[in-house]
Order: structure tokens, then sequence, then C-alpha cells
């Protein structure tokens, strides 16, 4: 359309070409096609001139409105693209919702007055999804599909337990001696491998030592990352948590890290989109600024913020 619209305003094919930067048989060609397509011809072709069919002048004036409202439309979209205004969407896991985007909103709002965040925060996020600007994905595995995704930092799952607990209880050295513990965990049926855990300390090429502890009984098995949160802190027993969850708490010495010696595993917050075209500015400001945040690195930045930095994991 905007070639035949753009030939019709030169006069002439090879005008038309020049103007729109595209070679003489392309022009040629795009308009046959076009009256091909619409089963009429357009233009009456003299060696001088060119003219309008009758139908050609009908259809001239529908495709200039036709153009005109794509412009107005393109341009819209662009400017509200640009504006760092309006609402982003967030797909988000319950437990970084609490422990970690709330608490960063009041520095976001400082800095863009006029964006709103809009947070589903539910139940856990598996994929990245198409119904969000953003969708925060918590995963042991390295994402797969169809979409765009940013590390924003690694997580260490880490054991904890109040300093009360463990003045009762004790403070085991190694994993075997949590056979004494209360055990805070997942449903034993998601543990069937138990937690593996990997001696930080070999040095030379010395294969590190492991441990799988399989719990017999736990007062608590819930996959809700914050029941078990809750649970420690009221003094229940020894919880493996997410360190984005238990940093402040540790920092606070409300928690205390059991088993600093051992790691356990490692997951990786990601922020996903849908695709890398057209993203408004506003989006893009909200991952840029998640990404100051959190590091974007991999690496667990909580950890060392609570005064628990840790050796490289093994």
């Amino acid at each position: 359309m905007r070639v035949f619209a753009r030939v019709v305003d030169e006069g002439s094919f090879a005008a038309a070409a020049r103007t729109l930067e595209l070679g003489p048989a392309i022009v040629t060609r795009a308009v046959a096609e076009l009256e091909e397509e619409l089963g009429a011809r357009l233009l009456h072709r003299t060696t001088r001139r060119l003219a309008l069919t009758e139908i050609g002048t009908a259809y001239l004036d529908r495709v200039r409105q036709i153009l005109a409202d794509i412009d107005d439309a393109a341009a819209m979209a662009s400017a509200r693209t640009h504006e760092l205004r309006g609402t982003v969407r967030l797909l988000v896991p319950p437990a970084v919702a609490v422990h970690q985007i709330a608490k960063h909103l009041p520095r976001l709002q400082e800095r863009h007055p006029e964006l709103s965040l809009e947070v589903d925060a539910l139940a856990p996020v598996e994929a990245a999804s198409e119904a969000f600007d953003l969708s925060i994905v918590w995963a042991i595995e390295p994402l797969r599909g169809e979409y765009i995704a940013r590390r924003l930092a690694r997580t260490e799952t880490v054991l904890c337990a109040t300093p009360d607990y463990l003045d009762r209880r004790g403070r085991p050295s190694h994993p075997v001696e949590l056979e004494r513990h209360e055990t805070l965990t997942p449903p034993i049926g998601e543990l069937q491998r138990g937690l593996e855990f990997v001696h930080r300390g070999a040095t030379g090429g010395t294969p590190p030592e492991r441990f799988v502890f399989r719990p017999r009984r736990t007062p608590l098995a819930t996959a809700h990352v914050d029941t078990n949160y809750a649970a420690a802190l009221a003094g229940l027993g020894v919880a493996a948590l997410p360190s984005f969850v238990v940093a402040d708490a540790l920092a606070e010495h409300a928690l205390e890290w059991v088993l600093p010696k051992w790691q356990l595993f490692g997951t990786t917050l990601w922020a996903t989109m849908p695709t890398r075209k057209h993203v408004p500015a506003r989006t893009r400001a909200v991952l840029d600024f998640l990404l100051e945040v959190f590091g974007g690195q991999d690496e667990d930045p909580w950890l060392a913020a609570a005064g628990c930095a840790t050796a490289p994991p093994a």
C-alpha cells in the first residue's frame, strides 16, 4: 500500500523507487502483486505517464486513511514505549515477593514515581508467562524456552535455627548429628533422595566429603517456604531455607547458620521476558532496577550482606 501511494505521489515507478530507496523492479513488482491480489487494475501505464483507474482512485482514498491510522497507532505505541509511566505486570514466587521485592519498592518509587507494579505472587513460578511483562523464576536447572532470561543472583539453601534452640539441643558439626535434631523439611515424599551435603573444605584436588541426610520424622513437613521460616523463628527446629529469605534474620542474629562448612545446593533467580522486541521503557526500567539491586552475577549477595560469606561452591 505504501509503495502504491508513493508511485502515485511521485508520478512514476522510477521516482518512487528513488524516494523509497528501492530498486525500480521491486517497486514495479510490488504494485503488480497488489493488483493481482486485489484482482483489479489500479494504474493505467503508458510510456509517458501513469494514471489512476476509477477503482484505483477510490482505492487510493481508503489506502491513505489506512496508512494514516497505522502511523498514528505506531506513534502512540512508540510514545508509550518510551514513557516511564504506567503499570508493569510482575509474576513472582511468593517468598521472593515477600522477602525481596516488597522491601525495594520505595527505592523504585522514588526513582520512577509514575510507575506502578501489579504483582501476582500466589504460586511458585516455573517458567516465563506471556501474560506478564516480567516473570521472576526461581530454578535449579538452567532455563530453556522461547523467552529472554537475565540472571538476578544465585541463592544458597542453608540450614538455620534460633540460638535458643541450638543452646538447648546443641550445635551440630557434621550432618550425621542432624538425626538428633528436629528438622523442618518439605514433605518426605519430595526428599526421597535426601539432602546431600558437600564439605566446603576440600583442597589440592581432594574430592570433597559428601553426606546424604534422610530425615526419618519431622515436626513439620511443608513445601511452603514462609511456613518453614516462621516455624524456625519460633524455635521449632532446624530448617533448610534460601538465603534471600533468612539474610535479615541471620544479620540480626534471630537465626543462626547451622553447619556453615557444609554446602547443600544453590538455586538461581532469573528475570524473564516473553520477547526482546518492542519492550516498553517502563519494563526495561524495572528489569534494570532488579539487576542493580541483586547484582546480576552468579553469586549469593545475601549471605555476604548478612556477614556470612562462603567459600566458593564445591
